[in-house]
């Protein structure tokens, strides 16, 4: 009984320090409605179809907020969020035995802009943010395109996430 009062009093007690002290979660917009023009990115790298991912993980974060809407046409938005990527690179990082690469780096390396239209304002500017995520390397040839694949779509899913967040700290400074 005792440890049902203890919990039920932690419980409480977080729930009012919470409440009480300013927290707001960071994944969610609750200003004026915006809505946001999100392109798809220039590719300058041989890697098929990495825009395409890109632009669907920004836009399953942007769809997290009520008060965010995607549109699929610049004219009439109020935002517009786009970017390029630079390079995709997977220079080896250590070596085992035979010489051969047991650990890779994939680097990815982007550019990307977040603009207000009505007034032209650039609430972000970043002109080249670098990705980085290590991945091993196996005999098998489909373990490693596997283990490649999950470090590009981890690099994808935090910057998105990342790029998501800070537009809404620049959104929310908007009157």
């Amino acid at each position: 009984m005792k440890l049902l009062v203890r919990f039920f009093v932690v419980v409480l007690g977080t729930t009012l320090l919470l409440g009480g002290c300013g927290y707001r979660n960071p994944y969610v917009y609750s200003g004026p409605e915006k809505s946001i023009y999100v392109t798809t990115w220039k590719n300058r790298t041989s890697e098929l179809q990495l825009d395409a991912d890109i632009y669907q993980a920004l836009i399953r974060w942007f769809q997290k907020s009520g008060s965010i809407s995607i549109t699929k046409q610049k004219e009439g938005a109020d935002l517009i969020l786009a970017g390029e990527i630079i390079s995709y690179n997977l220079p080896s990082l250590t070596y085992g035995a035979n010489n051969a690469a047991s650990t890779v780096k994939l680097r990815l390396r982007v550019r990307y802009i977040l603009k207000e239209l009505s007034t032209d304002k650039v609430l972000i500017e970043q002109s080249s943010e670098e990705w980085i995520e290590d991945f091993r390397v196996s005999s098998d040839s489909a373990l490693t395109r596997d283990n490649g694949d999950r470090a590009l779509e981890t690099i994808i899913e935090n910057m998105a996430q990342k790029i998501y967040q800070r537009s809404l700290v620049q959104i929310s400074k908007l009157p």
